[in-house]
């Protein structure tokens, strides 16, 4: 075999040779196709494509994973929110559960605690306020007689007046603490219903014996001295309790002097028609003979005045009706702290009038004390 020099010089001594055009021609195929100039450009024009393509897709996902994330935050703030909302309306259904057990279980210890009470009373009245010859023998009511409505009021109204004092020591704490609205709405309400009590307390006593109730022997002396008509004065207490109420704006202020004026009226009213009764029953009394001769027209006198009477029973309800549309008037008025403050103001005012009638009561053992 030949050397490829041989061979070159054998066909160079033959007569062949290669164009060197063609040499030249071989080359431009590869030459065009691996061009640096022509294959960078076409390089760099699908890149920057690439890129763009890969810019838009990135940005549509970013404004996609935006809009996503605001949409998410507005949806987790609105659970946030319906949440809140939840617990607080959970929070306030446990408060008005757990008072309205408590006044349901006060109720049934309050309830309990009468009734063994009134069933001990009937046994040690029994045989005790018996005829009305003895000089010593206690009475309820009429003279000789065991009324057992006076009675029962009796026993309530004790009960009313601890339960008063309990709520008044609780609304004082309840100021002190600062507690929230909520609570003290459920306070300031539990002792407003427990003066309802007292009103349908009284109104069945009315039934019993008005005298009785309005003579005021279930209050103390002191309290006794500014009652009218088997109870406190409205207007009176409006004029207690209003510089004890804090700031009033200027609609509250209104409000209050306007109520003051009604309730003033209703007053006035009452006062003359009871007085108007007490006339015309000591003119029916004092019609015919003294005497009595006559022991038809005796009994029909009797009738006829005992048909009147049944109007004190009437004059005491509606004083009663003033003095709780002017409580339920003056809690619509306030605020629920502004409440607060009054009620409490009226626990104290009466617990003064309780203190002062104990220490009359105890002051000619503390001159006898004294002036030994």
């Amino acid at each position: 075999m030949s050397s490829p020099s041989t061979q070159l010089s054998t066909s160079r001594r033959m007569g062949i040779y290669e164009p060197s055009h063609q040499i030249f021609m071989w080359g431009e195929p590869f030459k065009s196709s691996t061009s640096p100039n022509i294959g960078a450009s076409t390089i760099v024009e699908a890149d920057e494509k690439l890129d763009n393509m890969y810019e838009d897709s990135s940005h549509g996902t970013l404004v996609q994973s935006q809009k996503f994330e605001h949409k998410a935050n507005r949806f987790g703030d609105k659970v946030l929110r319906r949440l809140a909302q939840n617990r607080e309306a959970a929070r306030k259904s446990r408060l008005r559960k757990k008072a309205y057990v408590q006044q349901l279980e006060s109720s049934r210890l309050k309830l309990s605690q009468i009734e063994q009470e009134l069933e001990l009373s009937r046994q040690q009245l029994q045989g005790v306020y018996i005829g009305g010859n003895s000089g010593d023998s206690c009475q309820l009511g009429l003279p000789g007689t065991v009324n057992s409505g006076i009675a029962t009021f009796e026993l309530e109204y004790g009960h009313w007046v601890e339960e008063q004092n309990r709520y008044i020591c609780d609304l004082r704490k309840a100021l002190q603490a600062h507690i929230t609205d909520i609570e003290l709405h459920i306070l300031v309400e539990s002792s407003m219903s427990h003066y309802d009590d007292l009103f349908r307390m009284k109104s069945n006593a009315a039934k019993s014996d008005v005298f009785y109730l309005m003579s005021g022997m279930w209050k103390t002396a002191a309290e006794r001295f500014f009652m009218w008509i088997g109870g406190f004065r409205p207007s009176e207490v409006l004029k207690v309790l209003t510089p004890q109420l804090g700031l009033l704006t200027e609609q509250q202020l209104m409000s209050v002097y306007n109520l003051q004026q009604s309730s003033q009226q209703a007053e006035d009213a009452l006062s003359q028609g009871m007085d108007k009764l007490q006339q015309t029953l000591a003119e029916t009394l004092a019609a015919g003979p003294i005497d009595a001769t006559s022991v038809s027209n005796y009994v029909e006198q009797m009738a006829t005045t005992m048909g009147k009477l049944e109007a004190l029973i009437s004059f005491v309800n509606q004083a009663d009706h003033v003095r709780q549309q002017t409580l339920q008037q003056m809690y619509r008025i306030l605020t629920t702290r502004q409440a607060a403050r009054g009620l409490l103001a009226l626990g104290d005012y009466f617990q003064r009038l309780q203190t002062l009638s104990s220490l009359w009561a105890a002051r000619p053992n503390a001159m006898k004390q004294a002036s030994l």
